[in-house]
Formats: structure tokens, C-alpha cells, sequence
């Protein structure tokens, strides 16, 4: 019997920490990696991220029987539109965007009954201080969040395998609502680097920035580092996460429009007061962050006998239809 398939589309940061966490567990599968960049493909295949890798991204996929689409969301539903026609009945797709209902809906118009789309979505504390395949690591979501939104008609085998696909990366499943995990992740993902933005284009606009630039120290770094080098990753979250980023942005503004009427009144009690709770707001996030005390689901660790078998076995199961 043939070893599964588990294929990579996509092999930076993410793609690249995948693969390398997955030969961790010394499974008996093979990852097949596939990017659009040679280059970050041959290195990938360099570190150990992917047994092999496959410049022709059909031929990386149709005998796959679990797909990780770990590229930026702008790009997802070309990528499942090329591939559709050409997988393995009972395939499980999933994915790493930071925003879901969009790809839920493009896996449920465009993927063929046959194929299952458990939606994912890593949330890894360093990713805003790395880049690319070189900064891949094995333990990158040793003890993460990993966010899955199902689509409506993934079969609940398949959806089991989503949750010990995670659990096997080291992470801890989180189950979602799509239309909820954006909300929330527009909060915490995406104002920050459109908060981001709103402080670079004021400060180096601005016609002091000549002087200013020699002052700005660790301060200004940390509140103005992105995640990722493309910008279209920023321009694409703001397209189609659009309704969810604004509310965000009002609230923002509101609170900014707070605390400068707090300024202006030269309130020290009140000021005090307000950097004082959002200081312990963050501690204590923190705190549980560091500990993993979070209120949620903890699934048990899946047996590698577990894990392989529903592998093995989903190839054989469709995708449950939605009036099932």
C-alpha cells in the first residue's frame, strides 16, 4: 500500500513550518510541496520541509489525499478553481488564511461534492518578526491556537482529521464560526496593520520626519512591524474582510477621540487610570497566552495509528451533502 499524500501549496513562513513540523512526527506519509517561487521550493526541499516538491501545481495535488493551501487569500480561490477538477475523491483541503467565510464560500461553490474543506487558521505569536521559508521552525505552533471553520458539507471524518491534523502540528484545535472568527480576528489581526499604517503615513509624511526618523526607537518598531513583506496581503484582508475592519476602525476612532478629550482636560487621575487598566488587560492576555489557559475545546492528542488511519480511509468517504 502507497503512503498518503499530504501536499503543501505554498511554502513560506507557514507552508514551510508545516512541513517541517510534520516530519517531526516522523509519520510514514510523504509531503509533497508545491510554490510558484523555484527558488523558496529548492529550499524548502533543502531544510527538510517536503520529501519532494512539484513545479506543476495539478500534478502536486490530484493524488493528494490532505491539501494545506498556505498562500495569502487573494490567491485561494484561483488556486481551488485549478485544482477542483483534478483531486482524489474524499480529499480534504484545508487552509492558513487569517480570513474564512470568503474561502468557505469559494470551496462550496467550486470544489466538487466528493472533496472535503475543513477552513484554518494557525495563530503563531512570532509571525510578525519572520519571513519566508528560512524562518520555518518545526515547534512554530507548538501549543497554538488552530482556528477550523468546516464547511457545511465536509464529512465528519473529515472534519475529525482537521482537528488531529492540528493536533499533530502541536497546536490546539479551536472550532469556529467562520462568519465569527472574522469578526474577531479583524480586531486582533487586522487593525493592527491598518493601525500600523495610520501611524507610518502620519509620522513619515509629516514635514518634521527628517529630525523625527533619528528618534524613533523600539517603540515606534513594534507599533509599525508587519507580518508579511507583500502588501497585497494587506490589500486583499481589507477587500474581503472589509465590513468587519471598519466596525473595528470606528471603535478605534472613538476611543482615540476619548482619550484625547482626556488629554485636552489635562485629567492626570483619569489618564492614569486608563493606561493602568489597558496594562493589566495586556498582562493578563499574556499571562494566558503563555500558559494556554484559554476557555474552549481541548481535543485528546490523536494516536499517529489514528491519525494515519482515517487518512488511509478518508479517500474512500464523499463529501456529506448539505441536505443530509
Amino acid at each position: 500500500m502507497s503512503k498518503p499524500r499530504i501536499t503543501i501549496v505554498g511554502l513560506g513562513f507557514i507552508g514551510g513550518s508545516i512541513g517541517l513540523a510534520l516530519h517531526q512526527a516522523e509519520a510514514e506519509f510523504e509531503v509533497v510541496g508545491h510554490d510558484r517561487e523555484h527558488a523558496v521550493a529548492r529550499q524548502a526541499k533543502k531544510i527538510g520541509a517536503v520529501d519532494k516538491t512539484d513545479w506543476n501545481l495539478v500534478s502536486a495535488c490530484e493524488d493528494a489525499d490532505l491539501i494545506v493551501i498556505a498562500i495569502p487569500v487573494g490567491g485561494i480561490k484561483d488556486t481551488l478553481a485549478a485544482i477542483g477538477l483534478y483531486l482524489k475523491p474524499g480529499c480534504l483541503i484545508t487552509d492558513t488564511a487569517s480570513i474564512k467565510t470568503p474561502v468557505i464560500e469559494w470551496a462550496e461553490e467550486i470544489l466538487p461534492e466528493e472533496v472535503n474543506f475543513v477552513g484554518g487558521d494557525p495563530i503563531v505569536a512570532n509571525a510578525g518578526t519572520a519571513e519566508g521559508i528560512d524562518a520555518a521552525s518545526a515547534d512554530l505552533f507548538s501549543g497554538a491556537v488552530y482556528c477550523l471553520t468546516p464547511a457545511a458539507g465536509a464529512a465528519p471524518d473529515a472534519v475529525r482529521l482537521a482537528s488531529d491534523f492540528a493536533y499533530l502540528l502541536g497546536a490546539k484545535p479551536y472550532f469556529l464560526d467562520p462568519l465569527e472568527h472574522d469578526g474577531l480576528m479583524a480586531g486582533v489581526d487586522h487593525l493592527p496593520f491598518v493601525l500600523s499604517t495610520a501611524l507610518l503615513s502620519v509620522t513619515t509624511e509629516s514635514a518634521s520626519w527628517r529630525e523625527m526618523r533619528r528618534l524613533a526607537g523600539g517603540a515606534f518598531e513594534n507599533a509599525t512591524r508587519f507580518a508579511s513583506a507583500d502588501p497585497t496581503t494587506y490589500r486583499d484582508a481589507c477587500l474581503v474582510n472589509r465590513e468587519n475592519i471598519v466596525r473595528w476602525i470606528d471603535d478605534c476612532s472613538g476611543k482615540l477621540d476619548e482619550l484625547k478629550e482626556t488629554i485636552l482636560a489635562g485629567d492626570a487621575e483619569e489618564l492614569e487610570r486608563v493606561f493602568e487598566e489597558a496594562m493589566i488587560a495586556r498582562q493578563k492576555w499574556l499571562k494566558a497566552r503563555e500558559e494556554g489557559n484559554w476557555e474552549g475545546q481541548s481535543p485528546e492528542m490523536p494516536t499517529m495509528t489514528g491519525f494515519m488511519g482515517q487518512l488511509f480511509g478518508l479517500g474512500r468517504l464523499g463529501r456529506k451533502k448539505k441536505q443530509d
